[in-house]
């Protein structure tokens, strides 16, 4: 079986890949429960702190997920705040056609190692709770929760649908 390698962004590629996981960082914390100006406000201090005028800040690896000779997803893993030992997951993503093959075991493991090999005594990451999927594989990793976030819809408004998360 070939080996899933990272592969780090190119500058062209970089900038849409910022274009896009924004938008979709923003929608998911609508979606959780965010208005939409806390989500956009959440991204640009994300967006300044890691991505500091479109470049990686220092401890920030973001780029492709290679297996053979195919793109098959993207991954961005780097410190969490300044210290140097502590790392997060930010973002892994298997394309669609290549989930169910073990792949995002794989990433797991591969954003370990890019931790691991970059002073880290720790990784964390965070998944939305309707995201069973990869709760479990987080779960079946070694994973565990170190703090939960719950909300409850109390009334709604004529322009927001209820939502539970």
């Amino acid at each position: 079986m070939d080996e899933l390698r990272f592969v780090p962004f190119d500058p062209p590629d970089l900038a849409e890949w910022l274009v896009r996981n924004n938008s979709e960082y923003i929608q998911e914390r609508v979606a959780a429960g965010d208005t939409p100006d806390e989500a956009q406000a959440n991204a640009e201090a994300s967006w300044q702190r890691t991505f500091p005028n479109g470049s990686p800040a220092p401890g920030q690896l973001a780029g492709r997920l290679v297996w053979g000779d195919q793109r098959i997803g993207e991954l961005w893993v780097g410190r969490f705040g300044s210290d140097p030992e502590r790392w997060w997951v930010w973002d892994v993503r298997v394309d669609e056609p290549f989930r169910g093959r073990g792949l995002g075991r794989q990433a797991m493991h591969l954003a370990e190692e890019l931790a691991r090999t970059n002073g880290a005594l720790s990784i964390g990451l965070n998944v939305f709770a309707d995201n069973t999927v990869a709760r479990n594989l987080y779960a079946s990793l070694g994973y565990r929760e170190s703090s939960v976030h719950m909300r409850k819809q109390v009334s709604t408004s004529p322009d927001r649908e209820e939502t539970a998360g």
